[in-house]
């Protein structure tokens, strides 16, 4: 991968040149965003995809466009995943399971966003429920398909800045609850899930990365005013400064030429996580848009919540719950992670 990627690029800038033929894909939260695009994306290049959605007519008639791509190029299915409930996740992935056929990718897509307080099917907050235990659950029951050379994608965020993991408090029981601050817990959690992940099957050749995907007006800023994001541009854009990167682009949507509006460059160039978990696992690919960005080189972060006792501490309190009638986990010796590497 020698081309350099930005704000501007599209996901099919970023999968130029690459065959994916062969290769099958796991998305979640295809129906809208980033999942829609990605899912397109990977199919015109040849992947086989399945994509998940809580709402299937609404999926359907919105992926429109990847069915189109997918009748000269790949393939794609739907099933049908909620991620707020952890029945669902289970049927999810029984029936992929049963179907006994690998992929190459998972993505972990899905989520919401800056929500009301509220609780998912199995009483946890909605936010930490859906975005970080609905896609653990997910991802740890579909380990035994992923072969050696697999990746893990998960999409975490830089508004996990935002906030830590209390683990004592995951649901908001004890804490006044702030929409914003859950999402950043919930995007730490994916975070550190994903350097976990990685440590505890790399050797079986499955690497897994967090990605920043940028910061893209989809629907998933529904429950997001205008000058509450603006303040968030505004603090992220500080702390980059202080590490001499560029600030964000905020892209809207553009009008094509035929007067149809596509998805901001920013939204299409997501897919580009693809490219990654496809290549080698080497350094330089992760540095170009994976972990480094989502898992940012702040000192409070490298010296306390990437250490093990931190990693090992949240991946222990999500098994807790969640998987307690799945029995898959089974406790590791805790190794310090190699986050050099990201």
């Amino acid at each position: 991968m020698t081309a350099k990627f930005g704000a501007t690029s599209t996901a099919d800038d970023v999968l130029a040149g690459l065959d994916l033929k062969g290769k099958r894909v796991l998305v979640t939260g295809t129906s809208s965003g980033l999942g829609l695009e990605t899912a397109r994306a990977l199919v015109a290049h040849g992947a086989d995809v399945v994509g998940t959605a809580r709402d299937l007519d609404k999926a359907h008639a919105a992926t429109a466009a990847v069915r189109a791509a997918a009748a000269t190029s790949g393939s794609f299915e739907l099933i049908e995943l909620d991620l707020g409930s952890l029945g669902s996740v289970g049927a999810c992935t029984d029936r992929l399971l049963f179907q006994a056929e690998p992929f190459d990718v998972v993505i972990a897509n899905a989520g919401v966003m800056a929500t009301h307080y509220g609780h998912t099917a199995d009483g946890f907050e909605t936010q930490m429920g859906t975005n970080h235990l609905g896609h653990f659950v997910l991802v740890n029951r579909l380990a035994p398909l992923l072969p050696g050379g697999s990746r893990v994608v998960v999409l975490s965020s830089n508004a996990h800045r935002m906030s830590d993991v209390d683990l004592e408090d995951l649901n908001y029981e004890r804490r006044t609850y702030d929409g914003p601050a859950a999402y950043g817990q919930s995007k730490t959690a994916n975070a550190l899930f994903a350097v976990e992940f990685d440590r505890r099957h790399k050797d079986r050749g499955i690497r897994a990365v967090a990605v920043h995907p940028g910061v893209i007006n989809t629907g998933l800023t529904r429950n997001v005013d205008v000058e509450m994001l603006k303040g968030w541009m505004a603090g992220l854009n500080a702390s980059r400064a202080q590490q001499r990167l560029p600030p964000f682009e905020f892209l809207k949507a553009q009008r094509r030429r035929s007067g149809r509006l596509s998805p901001p460059p920013a939204t299409r160039s997501a897919a580009g996580t693809a490219r990654i978990a496809m290549s080698r696992p080497s350094s330089r690919h992760r540095k170009t848009m994976a972990s480094r960005e989502a898992i940012a080189p702040m000192p409070w972060m490298q010296h306390e919540r990437l250490n093990c006792g931190a990693r090992a501490k949240i991946w222990s309190a999500s098994a807790t719950e969640p998987l307690a009638d799945w029995g898959r986990l089974v406790p590791q010796p805790c190794a310090p992670a190699q986050t050099n590497s990201f």
